[in-house]
């Protein structure tokens, strides 16, 4: 009792940033788009089944996909870019999550700006018809919370207006070259993202500083919350979990400045499509009794689409590796597992109505298989050496079986 209550308070205490934003928040909505007008999410139509159950109208939806790349694409060599663009293509997804990290483009100081490392990426994807998903994020030392400054790149900014005056040059910049769709940090929920530790007050305090920033440069930007780490509230490690996270925001009216929710539900060993008594983090999206959509719709944001920005299962860990679904105590998936995962999550993600679009993170494992290394260095579809694990064309695949029975569909109806 005394650890469950203790646990109580600490996770409090990281959410208590939020109490002095309810007054500047609630009520204010300084969007010039919103989902409720029908930019961005369906409003659900009364009577309906969809809107009973998960608030997403009926609609003949097309499901996109993409690749998430993490802050790999900018530091490519050109040979390198070209390739990542080509395979994007062979695998049939039109979207790229991207870091633009600020800390990227003006390292060192406020008057710095290196937008050349960006700009190649941008161009290289609108050659091969890509949109780019820029997940703004990252603090440069100089803009940094004192507090973490020197420590990690993940560390809040010290002024929000600073960070949104960045975010709003990138709009200026990108919106021109056809990028109009911006993501707003990166699992804000978890210390190793939000390196002060998860204060949903100050990330909603940066979203709110941020999102018409943007928009003033761009009207027709369609904005993302930061993506949620489907985690548990664990006050050790300082994590939030997504739903207490997503809920609190929706408390504080910070759910109206953005047109989606950004989340990353990952599975393995199981498959995402698995049903469960307890609900998986697949099944949380809409499953559950406290799901997001559920969340959404409980505080006036019925029929925001959710955008699963990362998902995917690790090939090389420490421990064992998990070949079947029913595996236990296992911390990564053999690459057989992986690509059946990689099939699954398409068919997962076709069945859930309020999912737009599915990323696989990632496209290439970033270190070698040796025994020190971390499982979050080998989500990619090919070995850090270039080959293709079996997942690249599983996902390529189940990709392709899709959109072929959607134009049946089509053409049937």
């Amino acid at each position: 009792m005394r650890r469950r209550l203790l646990g109580a308070l600490v996770a409090f205490a990281l959410l208590s940033g939020a109490v002095a934003t309810v007054v500047t928040l609630t009520g204010v909505d300084s969007r010039s788009r919103t989902p409720d007008d029908g930019i961005g999410a369906a409003a659900s139509e009364p009577g309906s089944a969809a809107s009973a159950s998960t608030g997403v109208r009926d609609r003949d939806r097309d499901l996109r996909f993409g690749l998430s790349f993490g802050d790999t694409l900018t530091w490519m060599t050109d040979t390198e870019l070209a390739k990542a663009m080509d395979d994007a293509e062979e695998l049939g997804v039109r979207w790229l999550r991207v870091d633009l990290s600020w800390r990227t483009i003006q390292p060192d100081a406020p008057s710095q700006y290196l937008w050349q490392r960006f700009d190649r990426v941008v161009d290289a994807a609108r050659a091969h018809g890509l949109d780019v998903l820029p997940t703004i994020s990252y603090t440069p030392r100089w803009a940094a919370d004192p507090n973490c400054a020197s420590t990690s790149q993940s560390c809040p900014p010290a002024d929000n207006s600073r960070f949104a005056e960045f975010a709003r040059q990138a709009a200026e910049r990108y919106a021109p070259k056809g990028v109009h769709t911006w993501e707003i940090w990166n699992e804000p929920n978890i210390k190793p993202f939000w390196h002060t530790g998860p204060d949903v007050g100050r990330y909603a305090g940066l979203l709110t500083a941020t999102a018409p920033a943007i928009r003033s440069a761009d009207p027709d930007a369609y904005l993302l919350l930061g993506g949620l780490a489907a985690v548990d509230t664990t006050p050790s490690r300082q994590y939030v979990s997504h739903k207490t996270f997503l809920a609190e925001l929706g408390r504080l009216g910070a759910l109206k400045q953005v047109d989606a929710v950004s989340y990353h539900p990952y599975t393995f060993p199981l498959l995402p499509s698995t049903k469960t008594a307890t609900g998986t983090r697949f099944e949380e999206i809409d499953r559950t009794k406290d799901s997001l959509v559920a969340i959404l719709a409980r505080y006036g944001q019925r029929g925001m689409p959710i955008w699963l920005t990362e998902t995917g299962a690790p090939t090389w860990s420490q421990g064992k590796a998990a070949d079947t679904t029913s595996a236990r105590d296992t911390t990564h998936t053999t690459p057989r597992l992986q690509a059946e995962i990689a099939t699954d999550t398409v068919t997962a993600a076709a069945a859930i109505p309020s999912v737009d679009v599915v990323f696989w993170f990632s496209y290439q494992d970033v270190a070698p298989q040796t025994a020190p290394s971390r499982k979050s260095k080998h989500y990619g579809l090919r070995y850090y050496d270039g080959r293709r694990k079996p997942a690249f064309d599983a996902l390529g695949q189940a990709i392709r079986d899709y959109q072929d029975k959607k134009e049946k569909k089509g053409e049937q109806g």
